[in-house]
């Protein structure tokens, strides 16, 4: 059974789109600093205003996408973030660019980011016959850790040759490309679930609580993602202070450990197969935890390089496995008038929670150190895996949905 050429014109609008989000990644603070010469305090400031306002503004949102053909929804997310993106370097080209725009623009990608995310897996669920979801899931997967791989250096080489700005309008295109390769795809949408209750801006929670399996893979994903997270900027400054590691050497970890990640999507159909998806949530789930704990017992010098390379490599491997089949059982157990909710509740919970942690990462250093807040946050990863769905195992491949409705 092959996917068939709209899944293929969907997976080249996300190429596109996943490029350029990983060239212009960071970018906004960078021209925050580069061009506007800010403080530190307005730089985290932007970066925390783009998070929890465009996680307040998607908070209805997800209710308003259910009512509607996705497609559409996709495509005006889409053009919303070229034209808040563009207009960054067009506003530095005129010399009226602020940092009021900034934050603006922010605020717009994030919420943007949000409603493209619940639109484009309620429609990859209709687009794709169940039998292929784990497949496609597994495509997308490892589209994303190659963008995250090539990006960044693209988008570096291009602020250190044409500007801060480059890299956003580089993102923008990318946006009205995938904008255009949504719009070829031919196969008629489904008419979209009539709601039967009261409009409630809180029914993904609702339904993501109301069930068991989605509820523990929702605090488990809470729990690893958020760690994840809290160490990420903890881990540049035990490479750079700490273990006296050359700048060069931060690259060589995250390029070598997104290669883990596309090498464990590649993975994940093919034991899907063999084990199931429901062992594959629970083996892989459990390994992708193991492996913050050891980041802060890095010795020094190259043998601490590979140390962490290793560890990295190691956790996005157990990860490109997981996520596949994550957001398969996601699909199959989520009815067809709760899957834009319930992407929409879980998207803005992670964008809430993961910058939680990276200011308790930053607090817990303050008075732990460096290592003693990166070996809590090991811990919290570990915990992770206790909260995984082990009594939810059944011996169907997938789970049946529960068919009922959230008042």
């Amino acid at each position: 059974m092959s996917l068939g050429r709209d899944f293929r014109r969907l997976w080249a609008a996300f190429a596109i789109s996943a490029l350029g989000s990983a060239v212009g990644n960071g970018a906004l603070p960078l021209v925050a600093v580069l061009a506007l010469d800010v403080s530190t305090f307005k730089v985290s400031l932007l970066a925390a205003l783009s998070t929890l306002a465009g996680a307040a503004l998607a908070l209805p949102m997800g209710d308003f996408i259910e009512q509607r053909h996705k497609r559409p929804v996709m495509i005006a997310s889409d053009l919303i973030r070229f034209g808040a993106l563009a207009s960054v370097p067009i506003a530095a080209a005129l010399g009226v660019m602020t940092y009021t725009q900034l934050c603006v623009v922010g605020v717009i990608q994030a919420a943007g980011l949000i409603a493209f995310t619940a639109a484009s897996g309620a429609h990859l669920k209709a687009l794709v016959p169940a039998a292929m979801r784990g497949e496609a899931n597994s495509k997308f997967e490892q589209t994303t850790w190659t963008t995250l791989t090539v990006g960044p250096p693209i988008g570096g080489a291009l602020v250190s040759l044409v500007g801060a700005t480059a890299s956003l309008g580089v993102d923008a295109v990318s946006f009205l490309l995938s904008a255009l390769g949504i719009r070829r795809i031919q196969q008629p949408e489904p008419e979209p679930v009539a709601r039967k209750e009261k409009r409630d801006i809180t029914a993904g929670w609702r339904y993501i609580l109301g069930h068991r399996g989605l509820r523990a893979l929702f605090w488990n994903s809470q729990l690893f993602g958020g760690p994840v997270m809290m160490v990420s900027p903890l881990l540049t400054v035990l490479m750079l202070r700490d273990l006296k590691l050359e700048p060069w050497s931060y690259g060589v970890v995250l390029g070598v450990s997104c290669l883990g990640g596309i090498i464990g999507a590649r993975m994940a159909p093919p034991l899907t197969r063999r084990l199931g998806l429901h062992k594959m949530l629970l083996l892989f789930g459990a390994l992708r935890a193991v492996w913050v704990l050891p980041l802060p017992f890095a010795p020094a010098g190259v043998a601490g390089l590979v140390w962490l390379t290793v560890a990295e490599a190691g956790m996005l491997l157990m990860a490109g496995a997981f996520n596949p089949s994550f957001a398969t059982y996601r699909m199959e157990v989520t009815e067809d008038g709760y899957m834009a909710r319930v992407l929409t509740a879980w998207s803005i919970s992670s964008r809430c929670v993961q910058p939680a942690f990276m200011a308790i990462g930053g607090a817990l250093a303050a008075v732990m150190g460096l290592r003693g807040a990166m070996v809590v946050a090991g811990v919290c990863c570990l915990f992770s895996a206790a909260v995984l769905p082990w009594r939810s195992a059944t011996p169907a491949p997938l789970p049946e949905p529960v068919q009922r409705s959230v008042p």
